[in-house]
């Protein structure tokens, strides 16, 4: 009952940070364009409080804390990017009501370069949030660094039959530094049964050998069964701290969020082209079991309250940072219903000097909010599966 207890705490207070901070990016950028909004809500369904400030929003904490929104007055399009004809029925109905002075006060009126930064302000939001994240744990904590002292090679392994020895220093892969060995292990990670050309000191000669992560099954405490590719190369070094200086924290976190942006970026192409397994994909229950896990192991060997909730405020700062930068890169992936789908429809908009037809953005809104549920099916299928629930399930008929 505790780790349940934990795993929807975790993951509600998870969830509802990274997603109240996107959905104050749409709203802060709508305010400064001078926009009339109606709500802003944290969660969906029923109200369990609400309130209305000075400006007339009615803000609210709903009854299912899974997400947010923020809604504009007279979004009543589901698509938020209403037709010619729409908006001219908007247009009389706004004039009639409020008069003609009113229509720019309601986002479907704006420019369609303000509506564009609206819709991108809520990724923005989330890359910023993981920024100040990070640079509070590089200047408190800093990154832990290891070197790339070669410890230990596998027998048997990749490493192995491409020539690595022990002692060797791993300097760059495809030609790209690799300054720890934590770099190592997350470049080769993504690349399984892809060739790397890596640049190797030994001794005083630089050789260049080729070797092919294999795609191997793990099991991690954290993540359950997880699948990535592996050299079979160790580090005996003892990771050290790397802090950065308040002036550099900034620029420092930044480099950091932009490599993990690359990261999602070229893991998704490989998924996309079928080079990643699919049933490495997670959704909600994983972010879950991941906040759980994450917490739990914060809380054990705790010596104090103080000490613990130290660690758990940590590992969720760290979590949210993380899952920020991944929410905030998939609502700008070109789908309907998400922040880039509104994104490409302003630029049909910019381009051809009207909104795109309402059947069009009807059929595209049908197509992305089924492409978003089957996703999210499927990920939960693999969750499921990853955590050994059918398993479970199957041993308690057999």
């Amino acid at each position: 009952m505790t780790d349940v207890l934990i795993f929807v705490l975790s993951t509600v207070f998870v969830l509802s940070v990274v997603v109240t901070i996107h959905e104050l990016g749409h709203y802060w950028a709508a305010r400064a364009c001078g926009v009339a909004i109606d709500c802003f809500s944290i969660g969906f369904g029923a109200p369990l409080i609400s309130w209305r400030d000075k400006q007339g929003v009615e803000w609210r904490i709903a009854s299912i804390p899974l997400g947010g929104y923020v809604r504009f007055s007279g979004d009543e399009n589901a698509a938020s990017v209403p037709d010619q004809d729409d908006l001219a029925a908007m247009r009389r109905s706004i004039a009639e009501r409020e008069g003609e002075a009113a229509l720019s006060r309601y986002f479907h009126f704006k420019p369609v370069w303000q509506r564009a930064i609206i819709a991108v302000a809520g990724p923005v939001a989330n890359f910023v949030l993981a920024i100040l994240i990070m640079a509070v744990f590089m200047v408190t904590l800093g990154l832990p660094q290891r070197a790339t002292t070669v410890s230990n090679v596998s027998p048997g392994s990749a490493a192995e039959a491409a020539g690595f020895q022990k002692g060797d220093m791993i300097v760059a892969a495809d030609g790209k530094k690799i300054a720890t060995f934590q770099d190592l292990q997350g470049y080769v990670s993504l690349r399984a049964n892809m060739p790397i050309d890596f640049t190797v000191k030994r001794g005083d000669a630089n050789l260049h050998l080729k070797a092919t992560p294999r795609l191997v099954e793990i099991q991690d405490k954290i993540s359950g069964r997880m699948k990535t590719g592996q050299l079979g190369l160790e580090s005996a070094s003892v990771s050290k701290f790397k802090r950065s200086t308040l002036l550099s924290a900034i620029p420092d976190a930044t480099v950091e969020i932009w490599k993990m942006i690359k990261t999602i970026a070229f893991y998704l192409g490989r998924l996309v082209t079928g080079q990643m397994p699919a049933d490495q994909i997670s959704g909600i229950i994983g972010i879950g079991h991941t906040a759980g896990a994450v917490t739990k192991a914060s809380v054990q060997g705790a010596p104090d309250l103080a000490t613990m909730a130290l660690r758990v405020f940590t590992s969720s700062m760290v979590m949210i940072a993380s899952l920020s930068v991944s929410i905030g890169f998939m609502n700008l992936l070109p789908i309907p219903v998400l922040d880039g789908g509104h994104l490409l429809m302003y630029a049909y908009e910019a381009i051809a000097k009207r909104p795109l037809r309402a059947d069009f953005q009807a059929a595209g809104f049908r197509a992305g909010l089924a492409f978003i549920l089957c996703f999210m099916l499927f990920a939960a299928w693999n969750d499921l599966n990853r955590y050994d629930v059918f398993k479970f399930i199957g041993g308690l008929f057999t």
